[in-house]
């Protein structure tokens, strides 16, 4: 007897497709046999994580046949001090995702919709639909745009939200293509959205951030109670193998968001790691040094070979190829340099390059001109 499952899932779930990660390093090792490979293509610190996170990650690995610590106290008291805020207003997840996730089963639902922008995260419209809402895709810049190409277009983001929005997501900055909202900008803006739409602003990437006008998004809870932030350990703090992220939000709509998470979603391993990360700043201070020169370096020889670079402010770069991506991420997969293809995104000419180390760099640029001559 055969069964069509799709027609027994939920009509938001039958159209979908799965979220597209960064080629993994050992399935490109099983596929070509290659030994020397370099990843430029999840956005990951090439530092890899602070000791003092490996080591108390170790440490917890003793008590791990028992539930991890259900509150995050620890964590919670101890990032809530640092960011300012009270520990009621931190909500934590299984990577910043899940925090998007909670948000979007909390607020949507079929009748109801989510606006997002062209080109942002694929997970946006991922839970809208999963959810059964509907997803509201605002236009993009143009992509001759003098300052930010391809960036958010806030004027179309406004006119996308009506009587059904309860949820807007904005990444700032967006990945993939890096560009950013300043500070001004968005605050005109989170005061035009009307108040009964929930604004995710998603700030993976903000602790690599250094353009003046960049704003925190932090700073706006108390204006602003519909606003709920994102962050993430996985990028600047190197822990993307533990998934731990959090949401800050007034504490009213923290605790509402937080009726839905999954019990136990944040490891012991991860809070253990992500509470002795915080302790290093050093460490955070090197990646960002890091990424400012690696940022330098990309830009520079991707110039040198005739591309086109979006703007960045985060940890990677979008490069316009001016021809279909495909065939250009396939030759460099076969130099052992995995980058990230981002036709998914509408962007079929174009290849997302995480920041590496500046050895990592130089193999990445120099494959590229073998592939492109």
């Amino acid at each position: 007897m055969s069964i069509d499952f799709t027609a027994l899932a939920v009509p938001g779930v039958r159209g979908l497709h799965p979220y597209q990660p960064g080629k993994p390093i050992e399935e490109l090792q099983r596929e070509l046999g290659l030994d020397s490979i370099v990843k430029l293509a999840s956005n990951e610190n090439p530092l890899g994580p602070s000791p003092r996170a490996v080591a108390a990650a170790r440490a917890a690995l003793d008590e791990i046949h028992r539930y991890p610590d259900d509150n995050a106290h620890r964590l919670r008291h101890k990032l809530a001090a640092r960011l300012g805020v009270a520990p009621g207003s931190l909500l934590f997840g299984n990577g910043s995702s899940d925090v998007i996730d909670m948000v979007a089963r909390s607020f949507l639902g079929p009748g109801r919709n989510a606006v997002y922008a062209e080109h942002s995260f694929a997970m946006y419209a991922i839970y809208t639909r999963a959810a059964g809402a509907e997803g509201r895709v605002a236009p993009a810049l143009p992509a001759d745009h003098p300052a930010m190409p391809l960036g958010h277009e806030l004027d179309a983001l406004r006119a996308a939200i009506d009587a059904d929005t309860r949820v807007l997501f904005i990444a700032n900055p967006n990945n993939p293509t890096g560009t950013w909202l300043g500070r001004a900008a968005l605050h005109d803006f989170l005061r035009a959205v009307p108040p009964e739409v929930v604004v995710l602003l998603d700030e993976a990437y903000t602790e690599y951030v250094e353009a003046p006008d960049f704003p925190d998004g932090l700073a706006w809870l108390g204006e602003f109670p519909n606003l709920i932030v994102t962050r993430t350990f996985s990028k600047i703090h190197g822990l993307a193998g533990l998934r731990v992220g959090y949401g800050v939000a007034g504490p009213e709509l923290a605790a509402l968001v937080a009726r839905v998470r999954h019990p136990f979603n944040v490891n012991s391993t991860a809070l253990a790691a992500a509470e002795a990360a915080l302790d290093d700043a050093e460490h955070v201070a090197r990646s960002v040094a890091l990424n400012r020169a690696g940022l330098r370096q990309l830009e520079a020889g991707l110039a040198a070979l005739g591309l086109r670079v979006l703007p960045s402010v985060g940890n990677f770069l979008c490069v316009d190829l001016g021809r279909p991506a495909g065939p250009v991420f396939d030759g460099l997969l076969r130099r052992g340099v995995i980058v990230r293809p981002v036709a998914n995104y509408g962007l079929p000419n174009h290849l997302r390059i995480s920041v590496g180390t500046a050895e990592e760099n130089d193999r990445c640029l120099a494959a590229l001109a073998e592939v492109l001559a």
